[in-house]
């Protein structure tokens, strides 16, 4: 890092602060210019003990802690080191110039490999933030980092030392590998964080009826997490020291920078001293455990014991692991874990909305598995917005289907509708429902808002809040900004699968401009001369990589001593392209087969139709176009009915039951009104994340056994 004293014209040019993307120059700044160098690139990384690919910054996951005064300047040259992708950089809760916010396409262009950009901007206030990529999921891949600004007088609350302390989420696997495993519904994440669903497992809690009450209302499994981790890290470890002396007093400024992951922290020492949030000072508050979502930042406090070592223990929301920060000599006072979830019973998932709306404003906090400190926050300044100002209400759903891993809100994604719009002088007042079974951490770029939650003038402020499930949050904040803002689920694979919106302000300049890559060349880019105020080049006529749902293609193929049956799927959130198979050679005269290649049209998580060619060497049949549908029925049984180019027409029935986490069975049958009737049933268990075996008993081709491979 350097630093340069920047008091006049004359101590430093303003040629040294031109924008080395714009080539327009930029008003010398007041206070001290602080620079930093990031460079990204790819490294073999271990973090769960493992040598795998990963992404660094400066050779290290996390980068490294980006340290300001209120009132800085800050010049931050990023460096793209990587081979063949893009990336970006977001700097997660600072109020800044639009086209320094890091989102490529939409406020920044992306930076090419082999390129650098120069973001720089004051810092306007103070407190504890992050950085990370905002390019595809580099970010789950090691993109992301701290960022400390210390208020000008010092902070409000005096501490001995204070401690950066980042909590995070590591998988081996490819973050894109980990997308489409979401999407293709896969089960494996549930065998890695031991909470999987199944019949054994609801009759040894001794909820049977609530197992068969879900699904005879034909809801999927519960769940309170996603992905399933090879490693949870603080500061890039899987445990740290805190350093501090007897009696010391130490601000802990916690950040979780998680992927999709939520934490609860708790201290064997007692309770945290809550002294900020999401940077601004609140005033001090005392919680037994603290519940942090994803992209919160937190302000605590704790005292050096004068014996004995004492841990700092954030443990995942899904109770799958946790990590450690220890501090004090002696012997060892663990901290606790809370109770894992139950996710048989739906009442647990509720309670948190229910006791929320006591008139205790601790009531949600004296749970075992507590909520958000929401209700305590309160600030020492007053918050209240301009009362001359005009309002508006905008309501927004958190919707999603977890099988099928489409996230959105009011049930599209972004790439089916992109904006709301909003007006520079207008205060939105923003409802967020949330009509899913998941907590959602919902983060607006660029603004601070008021969190309502009972604090009246001294309502905290916040860029990110949590939206527990089957409840509401309602923020509001004052459109005072210019151009696009991303407003989104930060749980990184809501986000990707389409759980985000653009902020956009109506009648701002440049929304028609064309978006370059960092180092891109055309003849089409305005001269150097351009006016230094006009920034059209960094602003956003599309989406970028949000401008498209994803799109992946997976399949399963079972290879049996009497037969084969499989799927080859292309899937993006409403449109399946689907080439199924069933090929017999055991009991029959020789070797049948029927192939679909259809084109199925989703519609929602009970309903799908549609279309193609069935064909077939069966000496009963002919190949034939069909249509058709699949309905959802009661107990989680799907129907199919089709109709055919012949004029024949087949019914048919499949159910799956889940015995154990791992062996499953299952059971098919259908009448078909020109081959009659077909039925088969048999059984799986899993071994790995893409190998099974499996047994079947089919009709026509009678009884075998082999293996089931996912791709």
């Amino acid at each position: 890092m350097k630093i340069f004293l920047a008091f006049t014209a004359l101590a430093l040019p303003a040629a040294a602060l031109a924008c080395d993307d714009c080539k327009t120059r930029r008003p010398v700044t007041p206070g001290p210019v602080v620079e930093y160098d990031l460079y990204i690139r790819e490294q073999t990384v271990s973090p769960a003990g493992k040598p795998v690919r990963g992404l660094t910054i400066n050779g290290g996951i996390p980068g490294p802690t980006l340290r300001f005064r209120e009132g800085d300047f800050a010049r931050i040259r990023v460096h793209n080191q990587l081979k063949d992708e893009e990336t970006s950089t977001h700097w997660h809760g600072l109020l800044l110039p639009n086209q320094e916010d890091g989102v490529p396409h939409v406020t920044t262009p992306p930076i090419l490999p082999g390129k650098t950009h120069t973001f720089e901007f004051e810092l306007r206030h103070s407190g504890t933030y992050w950085y990370h990529s905002h390019t595809h999921l580099q970010e789950q891949s090691g993109v992301y980092g701290s960022i400390v600004v210390t208020p000008r007088g010092g902070e409000p609350v005096k501490a001995d030392r204070e401690q950066v302390l980042l909590l995070s989420e590591w998988t081996d696997l490819d973050p894109h590998e980990v997308q489409r495993m979401l999407m293709r519904g896969s089960d494996y994440f549930g065998l890695m964080r031991r909470n999987s669903q199944s019949i054994l497992g609801a009759a040894q809690k001794g909820m049977l009826k609530d197992y068969f009450k879900r699904e005879w209302s034909r809801m999927p499994p519960m769940d309170v997490s996603d992905v399933g981790y090879h490693a949870f890290l603080i500061n890039g470890q899987r445990s740290t020291q805190i350093t501090g002396k007897p009696g010391e007093r130490v601000r802990l400024r916690l950040i979780n920078a998680a992927a999709a992951t939520y934490f609860y922290l708790h201290s064997s020492a007692g309770p945290l001293t809550i002294v900020a949030a999401d940077g601004p000072p609140v005033e001090p508050v005392k919680v037994e455990r603290l519940f942090m979502a994803i992209a919160e930042t937190y302000d605590v406090l704790i005292t050096i014991p004068a014996s004995g070592q004492y841990e700092l223990r954030a443990t995942t929301q899904d109770g799958s692991g946790h990590v450690s920060a220890f501090f004090g000599e002696g012997k060892l006072t663990p901290a606790s874990d809370p109770p894992r979830p139950n996710l048989y019973k739906m009442d647990e998932m509720l309670n948190l909305a229910l006791e929320e709306k006591e008139d205790d404003p601790r009531a949600s906090l004296n749970l075992p598995r507590p909520g958000s400190p929401y209700r305590l926050l309160r600030v020492p300044q007053d918050t209240t917005l301009p009362a001359k100002l005009p309002r508006r209400k905008v309501t927004l759903h958190l919707t999603g289907d977890m099988n099928r891993y489409i996230w959105s809100f009011d049930g599209k994604t972004i790439a089916q509708q992109p904006y709301v719009m909003i007006k520079k002088g207008e205060i939105i007042e923003l409802e967020l429902i949330n009509d899913t079974m998941m907590h959602h951490p919902i983060h607006l770029h660029g603004h601070f808002f008021r969190l309502l939650m009972g604090q009246g003038t001294r309502s905290p402020l916040k860029h990110t809040v949590d939206v527990p499930p089957m409840t509401s949050r309602t923020v509001e904040f004052e459109a005072n900004e210019e151009k696009d803002w991303m407003f989104h689920c930060h749980i990184l694979y809501h986000m990707m699968s389409g759980m985000a919106r653009v902020f956009r302000y109506e009648d701002a300049p440049g929304h028609s401009a064309p978006m370059l890559s960092h180092g891109e060349n055309t003849s089409s880019a305005p001269p150097a001369s351009a006016n230094a105020e006009d920034h059209s080049l960094h602003h956003a006529a599309g989406l970028g990589e949000h401008s498209h749902d994803m799109a992946y293609v997976w399949g399963a193929a079972s290879f049996q001593s009497h037969m084969s049956e499989g799927l080859l799927t292309w899937m993006n959130p409403k449109n399946d392209l689907l080439l199924s198979w069933e090929v017999g050679w055991v009991g029959v005269d020789k070797t049948q087969y029927e192939v679909d290649a259809l084109y199925q049209r989703y519609f929602n998580a009970n309903f799908q139709a549609f279309i193609g060619a069935r064909l077939t060497n069966d000496p009963d049949a002919d190949d034939r176009a069909v249509i058709g549908l699949n309905y959802r029925l009661p107990f989680m049984t799907w129907a199919s009915l089709s109709l055919d180019s012949e004029g024949d027409a087949r019914i048919g029935l499949a159910r799956r039951f889940q015995l154990t986490p791992r062996l499953g069975v299952f059971g098919r049958v259908e009448y078909d009104t020109r081959t009659r009737w077909e039925w088969t049933a048999g059984a799986d268990y899993t071994l790995t994340r893409s190998t099974s075996l499996i047994t079947q008993y089919h009709s026509e081709y009678g009884l075998g056994a082999g293996v089931l491979i996912r791709f």
